[in-house]
């Protein structure tokens, strides 16, 4: 088992004013708790000053390491670089804006330690941001997250989190895919997902850095997981399968129109030209349409067995 009890990873975008508040307020909840732990702030790439908070956070307190980017990557990206460094027996994502309420740390580790789920997903049952343009578009998302995963958690996207060191490094985050870490858990084989009522903060320093397009992102992120989920490895088994009942498709009405025109033509009937039936050009679109999707499959089961299925962040410091 870790040395450690707890890694606390914090993906962190110009969020300097809340940085120092935030540390000494984890380090008073471990301490008061007798929990060891480790905190990873992962700087995306911030203009604000937030990596000089760090490093002066990092020489006052050795249970704190930092990772900087060289530019802004997302949130996703954080979160993927600071699984991969976390040491802790259980892992707990929060953000760094202090929304999320270092209080409740104790009570998801022992969800994981004792209870063992594999997740615990925060649920911020009651909330203190703007009704029309977060609460109402989050429980639209979040509804149509549940009848499409069958995971029945109310909050997918609360940053607030904890799981078991073994499934973050499991699993991998990337582009906007945050959002779904439950399904790409549950995809991964760990079932256990449980969900924890939490406290919900308002907002004491700056702004959001989330605008209304991340819905539209988050529904198109949701269809990349679905599809990469059931043919990232097998890609022929989609492309294939729907090239070669589309070609089938056109080749048996590229038969009926040459039958016919056969038929015609045997019993000295007068036909038109098989180039001025409609349903020949559709039979030649569909038989395109086939070979190109079979060749897509085929293309595709190349590189998903080539890839080494790795993403690169560019770090340009970590202490």
């Amino acid at each position: 088992m870790s040395a450690t009890n707890i890694s606390v990873v914090i993906p962190l975008f110009n969020e300097a004013e809340s940085l120092s508040e935030l540390g000494n307020w984890i380090d008073k909840i471990m301490q008061a708790n007798g929990l060891s732990y480790e905190v990873i702030m992962v700087d995306d790439g911030s203009s604000d000053g937030s990596w000089d908070v760090i490093e002066h956070l990092v020489k006052s307190n050795p249970s704190i390491r930092g990772i900087k980017f060289r530019r802004n990557y997302g949130k996703s990206a954080a979160l993927h670089c600071g699984f991969h460094a976390a040491r802790g027996e259980v892992v707990i994502t929060m953000d760094a804006d202090l929304q999320d309420s270092p209080e409740e740390i104790p009570g998801l580790y022992e969800m994981i330690t004792r209870e063992k789920y594999d997740l615990v997903s925060g649920w911020k049952k009651k909330r203190y941001d703007n009704t029309f343009t977060k609460n109402i578009p989050s429980k639209l998302f979040n509804w149509t997250a549940r009848r499409f995963s069958g995971i029945k958690l109310h909050d997918f996207n609360c940053g607030l989190k904890a799981y078991r060191n073994d499934v973050v490094k499991a699993i991998e985050v990337y582009g906007e895919m945050h959002r779904y870490i439950p399904i790409i858990v549950s995809k991964a084989g760990f079932r256990r997902i449980g969900e924890k009522i939490v406290q919900h903060r308002k907002r004491k320093y700056g702004t959001t850095k989330f605008g209304f397009e991340r819905f539209i992102n988050g529904y198109l992120d949701l269809l990349s997981i679905s599809f990469i989920s059931r043919f990232g490895k097998r890609p022929m088994h989609l492309f294939g399968t729907l090239g070669t009942l589309m070609f089938i498709l056109g080749l048996i009405m590229a038969a009926i129109v040459g039958i016919n025109k056969l038929m015609a033509v045997s019993q000295n009937l007068l036909a038109r030209p098989v180039t001025q039936s409609p349903y020949f050009y559709i039979a030649l679109t569909a038989m395109i349409l086939g070979t190109q999707l079979f060749l897509t499959g085929f293309l595709g089961e190349l590189v998903s067995r080539t890839s080494s299925g790795r993403n690169d962040y560019y770090i340009e410091r970590e202490i």
